[in-house]
């Protein structure tokens, strides 16, 4: 369906365009061109394959500032499909480029022919021998595999601040590190073994005792020629300590010769020349790990000095003391850093040459934790520290809140600062390494190098290992520009190789920036045994051609992206995929990063081009109508774009005046609107559902074609039957707090329907149980918290009920003397913020007043220490909501669930469930695809109960899981009813 009705070009920008000198070609219009196409389609089947030009267009684009349009992109699903496609490419001589979080930043998960997407069928983690090791497949992030691991006190070595969205696989294929993993925890001495597939199909499993003898019999020219290397350059004593030096520091820069010499058969040899290959040697489908313990006693601190230099020459010192990270961070950094939220404001203010050390000691125990801090402390007393560390007594803390806070501000050093550039401009990010103890002299080279060029760049790192990074910003689309970005390159490179021995790439691997230069860190007798180890792996030249390798000096110039403006809320993206694993269209149709490449790439084209009108076509559907809306990608995201908030934005100007008379109506009459909805479902609830089902799916399918499917609702069988039609009974005399049942809750009942307390009667009793009465207002029906017409981008309708329920919350609590207690979290988020934005500027002072309290809050600060449990469960699975996580609730519905079960369980794959209020009724296939990992995850065993706190987001889990999700209230009621009380009821019908 085209993006907007009734006015179809309406996201066309106003004004002259001209065309960007890497805009997508006229030609690509329609996708990947036959046979390719057909190909594909009839080796894989059509749903692996994706042909249009709007899918290309989003996979053409990762974190690094390159982009290549691929001509197709296959969803692998397992390894028979990647050992399709190796067959297919060699048999057509075509290329392919393995991508999974697209998190690299120097373009290794681009390609120009084909590209296989390796993520979405491939997560997955089974930890092993109670957590010393763990077997990963690829497309697990990072976060996750911790997550996992975490409960058996262990952690991966690897730690990169990407974290949350790069995959295993990928950090495997670039040997990426982190913050502390260093030359001793990273995954080249981590990993115990690998599976993969090697460019002519042949699977290896490095852990098979057999895997040598069976490499023999089907890859004999490629054992022989791996042993012939390893002899050779085993007989070289120069190049052998060459190589043993270039990896005493961190070094990603071209293949691990060091493979040769650490491994003793060809299948060793492998093992370690496919860490840190980045994809050119094989496809890692399947990497087991030795953990690491998780040492959970940390200390803490972050020390300002007076210049960049003063910071790193303590680094050392702080080395010697034993911490396992010291993090370095310059004035610019600390300066953009106030873009993310939880920063203090006043960094912006800093001296210009201010920087800072993020410094951490991490201890089994306390009193390991004790002589850190000592040890520590001694080397702070000597050290000329500016403020705000200068004015603090202490400047170690164990507090997390803290801590995290200062981790937050270090991770986010791409984003802040790649947000804070100069709009339109194209994004840099490098790293290097030097022995650390020179590590002074290269901070101070770099700042008069960048000064040199006009560049005035960011700079942070991992100090303790010698590894710094730098972001620089240039127009892409201006030529003068690229050639002085062309001109530092040739400078800094030379500087790092010729005056301090570094590595050009420490931890990002080399990419296609750095590879025209892998000679000048090299030599060319190692570089060409790079070349004869590539073609020997892969003689065919199938893999990612150019990623590593590459003898054109300019290479690093072809494929610059430019950034052209869009909305100003996703300006600041760069592209770094952070928000992708916590959106839940995710697996269906875009995330929110695409989105907004999707959306640069209609501002690349002249206006009305064949592209531009395939993209605006495909818009529609795949990023507006399948956005949940849900904003978690705010929360991922370093800087807080809000991609959700610009598709509502988008639904917004889809609308028609009618349309948006149409919602303004039954927000003014929501009452009668309300009664009739709970009428509906009563009266669907007595057909039974042998009638019921069938009957209604058809009307509203019906509906939805002579409507809108964004618009009309599809009837799902999973609904729950009506709520009561009488709210229980309360006293405004006493009551401790204003109760709001939210109108989902008026109209839907709890899963077990009369049989058992609703929601409502079991918050009064609990209430009351507590000590704590609350009351109902009496006209309460008919008001809402917006969100209805919020999600949807019904601006007038969302007005009307925004102000009128704060005016109505303002009167039921006598001007804010009593808390509104709200029953449904999302309904806490609207009314606590979403309405502040629609209200008037009379009821913004209202609202000011107000005191919003999620039942959640009420529930477990001021009734569950008054209250008794007399019955528990043995176990609780629980499915925290999006909005809990907007309003930092999560811990509150564990703790409540923990008064009601023995055990409770947070599946690590808990994401938004995308039901959205009613989008899972408008779009169920979102839905279906956003809990499907989640319901994997349940389903791996039993649980007594199934708690959450959002009625809506139940009835998705419900239909997820078969199992019925209810509100962690209800149970709590249940828990601490007292045994001599009879069982209530839901109320009269």
């Amino acid at each position: 369906m085209p993006l907007l009705e009734p006015g179809p070009h309406a996201l066309r920008p106003g004004g002259p365009r001209e065309a960007a000198p890497d805009r997508v070609s006229d030609r690509s219009a329609t996708g990947t061109p036959e046979p390719l196409r057909s190909d594909l389609i009839a080796l894989l089947g059509a749903g692996k394959v994706l042909w249009k030009v709007s899918d290309l267009v989003k996979y053409a684009s990762d974190a690094s500032p390159y982009r290549f349009l691929p001509r197709v992109v296959v969803v692998a699903e397992d390894v028979d499909d990647i050992s399709a496609v190796l067959s297919y490419a060699h048999g057509k001589k075509r290329n392919v480029v393995f991508r999974a979080a697209g998190t690299s930043l120097n373009g290794q998960a681009q390609g120009e022919d084909i590209l296989v997407d390796v993520r979405r069928h491939w997560s997955g983690i089974t930890v092993l021998d109670g957590g010393a090791r763990a077997r990963i497949r690829p497309g697990t992030t990072i976060a996750r595999a911790n997550a996992a691991l975490a409960r058996h006190g262990r952690v991966l070595g690897p730690d990169p601040a990407s974290a949350i969205a790069c995959t295993v696989g990928g950090v495997v294929a670039n040997n990426a590190s982190g913050m502390t993993a260093g030359t001793t925890r990273n995954s080249y001495r981590t990993v115990s073994s690998l599976s993969f597939v090697l460019p002519g199909g042949t699977m290896v499993d490095t852990a098979d005792p057999a895997a040598d003898e069976l490499l023999a019999r089907s890859e004999p020219r490629l054992c022989e020629g791996l042993l012939a290397l390893k002899e050779e350059i085993g007989a070289d004593e120069v190049l052998t300590a060459r190589i043993r030096a270039k990896y005493e520091i961190k070094n990603t820069n071209g293949y691990r010769l060091d493979a040769f010499l650490d491994g003793t058969t060809p299948v060793e040899i492998l093992r370690g020349l496919m860490v840190g290959s980045e994809g050119t040697f094989g496809f890692l489908s399947e990497i087991v790990f030795d953990t690491l313990p998780l040492d959970r006693r940390l200390s803490t601190a972050l020390l300002f000095f007076p210049s960049l230099t003063a910071a790193a020459a303590a680094v050392p010192l702080f080395n010697a003391a034993g911490a396992l990270a010291v993090e370095v961070m310059d004035g610019n950094t600390l300066r953009a850093s106030v873009s993310v939220r939880g920063v203090p404001a006043d960094w912006a203010a800093l001296p210009r040459a201010t920087a800072a050390l993020l410094v951490e000691f991490r201890a089994p125990d306390e009193a390991a934790l004790e002589g850190y801090e000592r040890a520590a402390a001694s080397v702070v007393a000597g050290l000329d520290l500016v403020a705000p560390a200068a004015s603090v007594t202490n400047v170690f803390t164990r507090d997390r809140a803290t801590i995290n806070g200062y981790w937050k501000a270090r991770k986010a050093f791409v984003t802040a600062v790649g947000g804070s550039r100069p709009s339109g401009t194209t994004l840099i990010t490098e790293d290097f390494a030097v022995p650390p103890s020179r590590l002074a002299d290269a901070c101070e080279a770099l700042l008069e190098l960048q000064e040199r060029h006009g560049f005035d760049a960011a700079v942070a790192g991992h100090a303790a290992h010698g590894n710094l990074h730098f972001l620089l910003a240039f127009d892409a689309g201006a030529p003068a520009d690229v050639e002085r970005y062309a001109a530092f390159m040739e400078a800094f490179c030379t500087l790092v190789v010729d005056r301090f021995d570094g590595s050009l790439k420490a931890e990002h691997a080399t990419g296609r920036n750095i590879a025209p230069f892998l000679e000048r860190e090299w030599g060319p007798r190692a570089t060409e045994l790079m070349w004869r180890t590539k073609r020997l792996i892969d003689p065919a030249g199938v893999l990612a051609p150019r990623v590593v390798l590459d003898r054109d000096p300019r290479a690093h110039l072809r494929g610059l992206k430019t950034i052209p403006s869009v909305e100003p809320v996703a300006d600041p993206c760069i592209e770094c995929g952070f928000c992708e694993p916590t959106c839940p269209s995710q697996d269906l149709t875009t995330t929110p990063r695409q989105r907004i490449v999707l959306r640069r790439e209609m501002l690349r084209q002249s206006d009305g081009s064949p592209v531009e009108n395939a993209l605006l076509d495909a818009y529609g559907y795949d990023a507006v109508d399948t956005c949940a809306g849900d904003s978690t990608c705010m929360l991922a995201c370093p800087v807080g774009i809000d991609t959700g908030a610009m598709m509502k934005g988008f639904r917004s100007q889809r609308h028609s005046p009618r349309e948006e008379r149409i919602a303004a109506l039954t927000a003014r009459h929501f009452g009668v609107v309300e009664a009739a909805a709970r009428l509906a479902v009563g009266v669907a609830g007595s057909l039974g559902d042998r009638v019921r089902d069938p009957l209604l799916t058809s009307v509203t399918r019906l509906a939805r074609r002579v409507v809108r499917p964004d618009l009309m609702p599809e009837w799902l069988p999973q609904l729950p039957p009506a709520a009561p039609r009488a709210l229980p009974p309360t006293s405004r005399a006493g009551a401790h707090a204003v109760y709001f049942p939210a109108c989902v809750n008026r109209i839907f009942a709890g899963p077990g329907g009369r049989r058992e307390p609703s929601l409502a009667h079991s918050v009064v009793a609990l209430s009351a149980r507590a000590g704590r009465p609350v009351w109902i207002p009496d006209d309460v029906t008919g008001t809402c918290c917006a969100t209805i017409w919020h999600s949807k981008g019904y601006d007038a309708a969302n007005a009307v009920m925004a102000n009128r329920v704060v005016e109505a919350a303002w009167g039921w609590t006598g001007g804010g003397a009593l808390p509104l207690v709200v029953d449904a979290t999302s309904c806490t988020l609207g009314i606590a913020r979403e309405v502040v934005p629609h209200l008037t500027e009379e009821n913004r002072a209202l609202h000011a007043e107000l005191t919003v309290v999620d039942s959640l809050v009420w529930a477990a600060d001021e009734l569950l220490p008054r209250l008794t449990v007399v019955r528990t469960v043995g176990s609780a699975v629980v499915h925290p909501t999006c909005s809990m996580e907007h309003l930092g609730l999560v811990e509150r519905l564990r703790a409540l669930a923990g008064a009601c079960a023995e055990e409770v369980f947070v599946p690590d794959d808990a994401r938004c469930c995308g039901f959205a209020g009613d989008r899972g009724m408008l779009h169920k296939e979102l839905t279906d695809s956003a809990t499907a990992k989640e319901a994997a995850e349940v389903a791996t065993r039993d649980f007594d109960a199934h708690l959450s706190a959002n009625r809506m987001c139940e009835i998705g889990m419900d239909r997820a899981t078969g199992h019925p999700y209810r509100s962690v209230l209800m149970e709590l009621e249940r828990a601490t009813r007292p045994a001599r009380a009879t069982h209530a009821t839901g109320g009269p019908g």
